[in-house]
């Protein structure tokens, strides 16, 4: 400022918008560095280049901490037996505990009587999906997403599915206040 210049306007922009100037002020180059980096880094770790640093690469190791995690997960039982269904619907504990689990899912639909609202009939001989207990027991596991049915399988746990499994094969032949229509084909075990 000793000629009488301002060294600050030197470095003002040729635009200006609403009476505002702008200031020409570059980024540090600490900075710039640091952003190259991080696009270098990205590049990198985008393509998954090899054992950058210890281990096979970031899919690698993916894949390896998820196939321990399954190793700790015990498989879910995917076939039930059917003769431990029937014994199970013979039982008055597990019908008691089947009853319960019945009452909160799936009586909405069922009727809390098993003689059908939106759902069919479950006290009759007539069965959609088939009566046997195997099949029962699918048919609540896998739902009928056409007819309405959630899948009860990921949302209840495997001794809920087969006690509501023998609470619904013991409603077989008892009388509901208000049955539904049979629909289906006729099953006998």
């Amino acid at each position: 400022m000793a000629d009488g210049k301002d060294s600050r306007t030197d470095r003002l922009l040729e635009h200006e918008y609403d009476g505002i100037t702008e200031y020409d002020n570059p980024m540090p180059r600490w900075w710039l560095l640091t952003f190259a980096g991080t696009v270098i880094f990205s590049v990198v770790y985008v393509f998954n280049v090899g054992p950058v640093g210890n281990g096979k690469g970031r899919i690698a190791d993916y894949e390896a901490e998820m196939a321990a995690a399954a190793a700790l997960v015990p498989p879910t039982p995917t076939a039930v037996d059917p003769s431990q269904l029937l014994a199970m619907a013979k039982d008055e504990e597990a019908v008691e505990e089947g009853e319960e689990v019945f009452t909160t899912y799936c009586a909405s639909c069922h009727g809390p009587d098993g003689g059908g609202l939106i759902g069919p009939n479950l006290t009759d001989n007539m069965w959609i999906h088939g009566g046997a207990p195997e099949s029962v027991y699918k048919t609540i596991a896998e739902g009928v997403l056409a007819k309405g049915m959630p899948p009860w399988e990921k949302s209840l746990k495997p001794e809920q599915m087969t006690s509501v499994t023998a609470y619904v094969l013991s409603l077989a032949g008892s009388s509901p206040t208000n049955p539904k229509a049979p629909e289906g084909e006729p099953y006998t075990p």
